[in-house]
Order: C-alpha cells, then structure tokens, then sequence
C-alpha cells in the first residue's frame, strides 16, 4: 500500500494541501475545527494561500444547523453540533474528509462553491471506474440507484404500502425503525441512490471553512444510527463498496489533490449575481 505522507504537499502557486494526519494518527474533530478556525482567521488576513486540510477523523456524528431532532442517532449516541450547513452525518475511518479554506470574491456565490467541490469529487470517482452524478436538489455526489420498478424485492410481509414513494406521510418514514435491509447502508443492495460523497460548508468573511468527506472504504453501518443528510429515501456507498475491492485512502488522495487544484484553481471565480 502507498504510504501517507503528512505534513504539507509541495505545490507550485495557489491552492496548498496539508495532510494533518490518516489512519492511527486521525485527527479528533474538535482540533480539526480549531485548526480550520486558525486557517481561516489567517487565509482572511492574507498570511496564507488557499489551503486545502486532508485527514480522517476517529468515528464521530456531526449536526448542521439545520439538523432536526428526530434525525439524531435514537440511542443517544453523543453528536458535536457544528457552523456548517447541511443536517447530520458521520465521519470516521476509512473516509476522506477535505477542509477546503478559501477566499471567494463578494458577495460570495455558496452555490457555485458547493458546485466545484462536487465537480472535482465526481472527477475522483471516475478515476476509478465510478459513475458519480448530482442529484437535483441534493448537494454532494451520487450513485444513481435503478428505476423504482427494476429494484430487487425485500421480501417478508410489509404492513405499510410504499413508504418511500414521496406520498405526504413520507416525512415521518424512518428506515431505523424497520430492520437493517432498509437501512442507509444497504441501499446498493435495495437499488437506490447513495451518496458517495457529502458536502455542507459554511462561509465566514468571505473565506470557506468545513468541505466534504467522500467514503473511501468506511463501515458504513454507522449512518444507520441516523437520518444521513437528512434524506430518508436513499443511502449510503463508499468506492471500496461500489467497486467490489478495497480502496484506500492513500490510493484517492493524489486523485483529489489532482482534481481540487484543476478545479478551484482554474475557476474563475465570480461574485454571486445579485
């Protein structure tokens, strides 16, 4: 397997990575939130280049601002409420989290941001032979599932007529609630969307803070404590599980890099149209 390198990777001009650390030396969420703080209060006063943090995390739930109760794990398990947008995910081991800091021009286009990261992550999964995609409506990159009347039969009695078929009651469907085949993370097996990739960012004088984490080779199981994203009716892939082989983080980190420098770098960036 190729070796991580940490510390800072080397680049020309513009955008900077720092490797703040991966596998037994995974960074706690609580210090990579203060590192990106220190970053950010530095990019702002232009004492450092747009700076890009690559890590893992050790296992943890995180909650953006918009996250509702009834999403959050139901056993308790503790979540770290965070700035950032979006709703409730989780980050650990074997999944690349990037903490893109940048500074945009204002008033500040979040849309298109969120658009670049999206671009460059669906760059990396083509790397290796997967088909990632948007969804309208659902920042992050997906794998598209089959259409509803190809997907494969659960089988077993159900009492409950279509419940994810987007009908009114839709909104209190809980796939917790009914027994790990409906869970997030067996989505590929049920032939729905999943996402391979999440995004939720928050904007602060004008620099980004917080980024995306893409599911490299996870135990995915752990979204099903939670409502992820809060999105009820697909789920959850990593590469490893897409392409039915082990895929490391060292294997996609020269990937992203590649494609986060093409992409943010040869952007124009632009104010947001008001």
């Amino acid at each position: 397997m190729t070796a991580i390198s940490r510390g800072e990777t080397p680049a020309p001009e513009g955008l900077r990575f720092v490797h703040l650390g991966f596998g037994a030396d995974a960074v706690p969420y609580e210090s990579a939130w203060q590192e990106q703080r220190r970053v950010h209060a530095a990019r702002f006063a232009d004492e450092v280049p747009d700076t890009c943090l690559l890590l893992e995390h050790p296992p943890v739930y995180t909650a953006g601002r918009r996250t509702a109760d009834d999403e959050r794990p139901l056993d308790g398990t503790p979540v770290i409420d965070v700035d950032r947008g979006g709703k409730i995910t989780w980050h650990g081991p074997g999944q690349l989290v990037g903490y893109p800091i940048q500074k945009l021009p204002r008033p500040v286009d979040v849309v298109a941001h969120v658009r670049r990261l999206e671009e460059a992550l669906i760059r990396v999964c083509a790397d290796f032979g997967v088909e990632g995609t948007r969804v309208e409506g659902r920042s992050g990159v997906w794998v598209l599932g089959d259409p509803v009347e190809q997907r494969p039969s659960l089988g077993g009695l159900q009492l409950d007529l279509a419940p994810q078929t987007g009908e009114d009651d839709d909104e209190m469907y809980d796939a917790r609630l009914r027994g790990p085949e409906y869970a997030p993370s067996n989505a590929g097996q049920r032939g729905e969307d999943r996402k391979l990739a999440a995004i939720g960012i928050r904007v602060a004088k004008g620099v980004t803070m917080h980024g995306f984490a893409l599911n490299v080779n996870p135990d995915n199981t752990s979204f099903d404590k939670i409502v992820p994203c809060g999105i009820r009716d697909a789920g959850v892939a990593s590469l490893s599980g897409e392409l039915g082989r082990e895929i490391t983080i060292a294997e996609v980190l020269p990937s992203v890099e590649k494609h986060l420098r093409d992409v943010l770098e040869g952007a124009e960036l632009l104010p947001r149209a008001v």
